[in-house]
């Protein structure tokens, strides 16, 4: 037992690094980048600690040199699922009791490890899997992730220390526990941190996961597994299973210690999930916690005050940074008319000055899109504009899957503010424009806010302040994360806690206090001194 009280204060956040040439860590990527080049990892099921190959293989390839295989995975069956499920909570039983200090320290040391050992491991496999350039990768497989480590145990230590006043002849105190079964992590390609985070944060408030990562991120995330082992997680506490999401779901959404789910994905499948669970709830030993962030279909509102140079340049590396694939990139923006043409000519200018390919040159600063299928959607969107009488593709619109899935920077213009890349999520490097009448603004804000049935992110540019407070408030509800004179991508853990509702999600706030309290479930502990031993009321006496 520790008679202590240990404090983690407010962390600060990784420094991102500049990667310029010849410097330490530059060196050490590139170093990493070649070896790994040059090595075929094979991919196990990692269950109780134990590495399990069921010989149904799968491949994971460079998105922007489709034919270089960068690791075979085997693919679980049912039997699989089911035994990381009783893997899972046999490791309850020890885990959940665990002081939270140790959980505390095993994170800490994993957020250690991968600032100094592990940084050049993950930041290679993230950029040759996932397609990230070094500084995309660097932000997101790094920094975020570290930082997410550090300030969940930091906001846990907060959470913790809540705790009920007392009174005469009284203790109170709440302790927090650990949900009753385990938490389903289904996780994304396009962020690691994210990955990460998912199984994460539910962990270190002593819960156990069942982790299904993402098929084309499976070699980062495979490193993570080996980082959490480093670390000193115990086995079981997260079991890693590659393979069918609707098989691992399903198995998953008939336990009885189902408990909850931690989701980043399509909308359409977190409410798949979300049926099952309903489905099954009487199965259950408790009501499982839902937890999810979803789609996205971000905007940019552009007043007619605004800095048209500052317009420009947010909505191209809003829409353009790692292909458009982040949850949080640009893909629809309200212009006045009068500004359009100068904004048009800045993200001209950006687009003719980038390069695209791999990522491995450092030149790059567009990269391939995740796969052939994510390829074919976009495509499909550009050609829809194309041929279509009320839009007009301003920028880019080619594509390339030769030798790796690429997809030009393309914008959009549109004279309809309900085409079709205006409403529907794309996911990919296409913006789309809607030039309005200037003294139409209260009319446009309207569309915006009621176009799209998401509500993650969103921007609004002026230098009227007035102005863009009124329209700040107007769209209340159709982000969860809202910029004034920013870009709506690149929130920060610990700054800007991420999530969305609406079809978004549950916006439960990863990188701050409001998702770890989702993954535990108090108990309130009254004690008293002096039991009464008098049943009357004192008028009574």
């Amino acid at each position: 037992m520790k008679n202590s009280v240990i404090t983690f204060p407010l962390p600060t956040n990784e420094p991102v690094k500049s990667y310029l040439e010849n410097s330490p860590e530059r060196i050490a990527l590139e170093k990493e980048l070649e070896r790994q080049s040059n090595t075929v990892v094979e991919i196990p099921i990692i269950i109780g600690g134990k590495e399990i190959r069921t010989g149904d293989m799968g491949e994971v390839r460079c998105p922007h040199n489709h034919q270089h295989v960068l690791a075979r995975y085997h693919r679980v069956g049912e039997k699989e699922v089911e035994m990381a499920v009783q893997a899972a909570v046999e490791a309850h039983k020890q885990w959940s009791k665990t002081d939270w200090t140790v959980r505390a320290g095993i994170v800490m040391k994993m957020a250690h490890l991968l600032a100094t050992k592990y940084r050049p491991i993950m930041n290679a496999a993230c950029m040759l899997g996932q397609s990230k350039n070094i500084y995309q990768a660097e932000i997101d497989s790094a920094c975020e992730t570290i930082d997410f480590f550090r300030y969940n145990v930091h906001y846990a230590s907060k959470i913790y220390s809540m705790q009920p006043s007392n009174a005469p002849g009284q203790i109170n105190h709440t302790e927090y526990r650990p949900l009753e079964g385990f938490v389903l992590a289904v996780t994304p390609f396009n962020f690691t941190s994210i990955a990460s985070n998912l199984c994460m944060s539910p962990v270190l408030m002593g819960n156990v996961a069942v982790w299904k990562p993402s098929t084309t991120a499976l070699l980062s995330n495979f490193y993570l597994m080996q980082l959490y082992r480093e670390a000193g997680l115990p086995d079981g506490v997260v079991n890693f299973l590659p393979g069918s999401g609707a098989l691992i779901g399903k198995v998953c959404t008939q336990s009885k210690y189902f408990a909850g789910i931690h989701f980043t994905g399509s909308t359409a499948t977190f409410k798949s999930l979300w049926k099952q669970a309903s489905d099954n709830l009487d199965n259950y030993i408790s009501y499982p916690r839902l937890v999810g962030e979803t789609g996205g279909k971000d905007f940019i509102f552009v007043h007619p005050s605004a800095d048209t140079q500052a317009v420009a340049t947010a909505a191209f590396c809003g829409a353009f940074e790692f292909q458009g694939q982040k949850c949080s990139a640009a893909s629809r923006m309200y212009v006045p008319k009068s500004l359009w043409p100068d904004i048009l000519e800045g993200i001209k200018k950006f687009c003719a000055k980038v390069k695209m390919g791999d990522v491995t040159d450092p030149n790059n600063f567009i990269n391939a899109v995740i796969d052939e299928e994510a390829f074919n959607r976009i495509e499909n969107y550009i050609n829809q504009a194309r041929k279509a009488s009320d839009a007009t593709i301003v920028v880019g619109g080619e594509c390339n899957k030769s030798k790796g899935w690429f997809v030009q920077p393309t914008v959009i213009e549109t004279s309809n503010p309900h085409f079709l890349t205006m409403e529907e999520e794309i996911f990919g490097p296409v913006l789309t424009v809607y030039p309005y009448d200037d003294d139409k603004i209260d009319e446009t804000v309207r569309l915006c806010d009621e176009t799209s049935p998401y509500g993650l992110t969103g921007a609004v540019f002026g230098r009227d302040r007035m102005a863009v407070e009124q329209i700040a408030d107007r769209l209340s509800y159709a982000a969860g994360n809202f910029y004034i004179n920013d870009k709506p991508t690149g929130a920060v853990v610990g700054m800007q806690p991420f999530g969305g509702a609406r079809a978004s999600g549950t916006n439960d706030k990863a990188g701050g206090e409001f998702n770890l309290l989702r993954w535990i479930t108090p108990r309130v502990i009254k004690e008293t001194l002096l039991s009464p031993t008098d049943h009357r009321y004192t008028y009574m006496k």
